[in-house]
C-alpha cells in the first residue's frame, strides 16, 4: 500500500510498499510491460466458464465456479495438469475444448479493470513504452485489446502460440526484450501472479506485483515482487516515484 508521509519541508512524498526487504536497483525505467489477465482486464467470467466447458466434455462437473479461479493467469495447459491432475494428452484436449468456447464467448465476456485506461494515458503522456505480456495465446490478446480500445497504447503484445510454445511468462518476457530491443534494467513488469514475477526475475526484469487481480499479496511477496500495488492509481504512483529516485542519483 503507499501512505503519504510528511517531508521535513512539510511536502508530502510516497512511501513505497515493496515486496522483499530492499527496493529492486535499476536504472532509468523506459518499458513497462504488463499483464493481460487480472492486471488490465477482469476475465473471471470467460475463462471460469470457459474451463467449466472443458471439464463438462470429460463428465467432471463444477460446484461452482468461483473454484476455477485458480485457473486464472498461468498457463492453461499447465493448469489442467496441475490443478486437475490430468494426463498431458488429456490437458491438450482440455486446452482445444477451451478454446471451443473461449475464442466465441468467452474473451468477451470479460472486462476493462477501473482505472486502467487513465493509468495507460498517462503512462504514454509521460514518455513510457507500454508492452503486453501475457500467457494467452497473442491471437486472443489482440483481439480483447482490440474489442475494449486498449490496443492503441502498446507497441507491442506479446503472448504464447497457439500450439503451446512460449507459454511459460520468462518466454513471453524474454521476447518481448529481445524483439524490441529492451534494456532489461530498464523494464518494468506488472502483474497479478506470481508466474508474473517469477518470469520478470527470470530475465533480470524488476517486478510490479498487484492485488485487484487474481493473486494475494502473499503470493505476490513470496515470489520475490519488488514492489506491491494495491489499488491502479498506487500502479502510477510507484513509478512516479521510480522516476524520482532515478532523477535524485543523477544529482
Amino acid at each position: 500500500m503507499i501512505e503519504k508521509a510528511a517531508a521535513d519541508e512539510g511536502k508530502e512524498t510516497a512511501a513505497i510498499e515493496f515486496g522483499g526487504s530492499k527496493a529492486y536497483v535499476m536504472g532509468e525505467l523506459k518499458s513497462i510491460l504488463f499483464d493481460l489477465d487480472g492486471t488490465l482486464t477482469d476475465p473471471k467470467e470467460g475463462i471460469t466458464k470457459s474451463v467449466e466447458y472443458a471439464l463438462n466434455k470429460f463428465e467432471i462437473e463444477v460446484e461452482h465456479l468461483d473454484l476455477l479461479i485458480p485457473y486464472i493467469g498461468p498457463p492453461l495447459y499447465e493448469s489442467f495438469i496441475q490443478i486437475q491432475g490430468f494426463t498431458a494428452d488429456n490437458a491438450l484436449k482440455a486446452v482445444e475444448f477451451y478454446r471451443e468456447r473461449y475464442r466465441t464467448l468467452g474473451m468477451f465476456e470479460n472486462s476493462v479493470i477501473s482505472g486502467i485506461p487513465q493509468l495507460l494515458e498517462e503512462l504514454r503522456l509521460q514518455g513510457y513504452k507500454l508492452y503486453v505480456a501475457t500467457s494467452k495465446p497473442t491471437v486472443f490478446a489482440e483481439e480483447i485489446l482490440r474489442h475494449y480500445g486498449l490496443d492503441g497504447y502498446f507497441m507491442h503484445t506479446v503472448g504464447s502460440n497457439l500450439d503451446g510454445t512460449r507459454s511459460k511468462k520468462q518466454e513471453v518476457i524474454r521476447y518481448v526484450l529481445e524483439q524490441n530491443e529492451i534494456a532489461a534494467e530498464q523494464a518494468l513488469m506488472i502483474g497479478d501472479r506470481e508466474h508474473d514475477i517469477i518470469g520478470a526475475k527470470g530475465c533480470g526484469v524488476a517486478s510490479l506485483g498487484v492485488t485487484f487481480g487474481y493473486g494475494s499479496e502473499e503470493e505476490l511477496v513470496n515470489a520475490g515482487a519488488d514492489y506491491i500495488a494495491h489499488q491502479v492509481k498506487e500502479v502510477g504512483e510507484i513509478i512516479s516515484h521510480l522516476k524520482l529516485n532515478t532523477m535524485s542519483s543523477r544529482r
